[in-house]
């Protein structure tokens, strides 16, 4: 990736405020305009939803994984972004949720690739795997 300008750094990282936002709305207009038709996604660990997803209608399924495993308590709480001079963006915060009887509780940080504007990749890495494993087993 080559360097960015500071408005284009900006506007990646106003890309990534407003998808948090309307990931935890259920604003699926706003992420369909936010994530790439080619998108990809990586969930790492070992449960059953651990994997990689291309493509904007696989990650959507993942996304709808979270919320409808949970019966809709899956929240990802931004609380901070971070930019790079690459065009990447991080985002950190906190996931949460019940399922099934369990609680989840862990950080998160997600590291987005933005391309014209639009989510072409996203990464998630986990301060606690083992509690996000456990959740989803």
């Amino acid at each position: 990736m080559s360097l960015m300008d500071a408005s284009t750094i900006a506007g990646n990282a106003e890309v990534v405020r407003r998808g948090y936002a309307a990931f935890n709305t259920a604003d699926m207009d706003t992420l369909t305009e936010l994530i790439d038709e080619n998108a990809s996604w990586h969930t790492p660990g070992r449960s059953p939803i651990a994997g990689d997803y291309r493509g904007r209608d696989a990650v959507f399924g993942q996304f709808g994984r979270y919320g409808g495993e949970t019966v809709g308590t899956f929240k990802a709480e931004l609380e901070q972004v971070f930019t790079g001079e690459d065009g990447r963006v991080i985002g950190l915060h906190h996931n949460s949720g019940e399922r099934n009887g369990k609680r989840l509780d862990t950080d998160c940080c997600i590291v987005f690739e933005i391309e014209d504007g639009r989510i072409t990749s996203g990464r998630e890495h986990f301060f606690d795997l083992d509690n996000w494993d456990q959740f989803w087993a």
